[in-house]
């Protein structure tokens, strides 16, 4: 990346507003947040290994945050459908992680791996998704595989 770039990068990233709320990462409330920016419905289903709040947009796109019952936190979040979800909102504290990652990358799918985060992100018109999670905080006997 050029020294252009990354300041390029850097002032779009600090011109933006902060995100309402801190779903990955955050505490189960922040999904609330989540759902009230999104201007949509939301379903949650409780099991023994963590808590999965639905959010469905109006135009469709469906966002999953998943809720670790021992700490109260969001560990993960899927996304998949129409239209893409604000990631600043979804993402929260890691959204500069991600938009730093994927600078340059193709823009129909984009992968970041770090030792706190893991995002990948695809799709193209009316056919979008991904996922985050944060390897650190998933609860034990849960599988990557789980988190759909």
């Amino acid at each position: 990346m050029t020294v252009d770039r990354a300041i390029l990068l850097l002032s779009l990233l600090l011109s933006l507003p902060p995100s309402a709320g801190a779903a990955l990462g955050g505490p189960a409330s922040s999904v609330e947040d989540d759902r009230a920016h999104m201007q949509a419905e939301r379903k949650s289903t409780a099991a023994q290994r963590y808590a999965v709040h639905e959010i469905t947009t109006p135009s469709g796109t469906v966002v999953r945050e998943f809720v670790s019952p021992d700490t109260g936190k969001v560990f993960a979040v899927t996304w998949h459908g129409p239209f893409m979800p604000d990631l600043r909102q979804v993402l929260g504290d890691h959204f500069a992680t991600f938009a730093e990652g994927t600078a340059g990358a193709a823009r129909r799918a984009a992968s970041v791996r770090t030792p706190e985060v893991v995002i990948h992100s695809a799709g193209h018109m009316r056919a979008f998704s991904g996922m985050a999670y944060l390897p650190g905080q998933i609860p034990r006997d849960v599988q990557i595989e789980d988190i759909r």
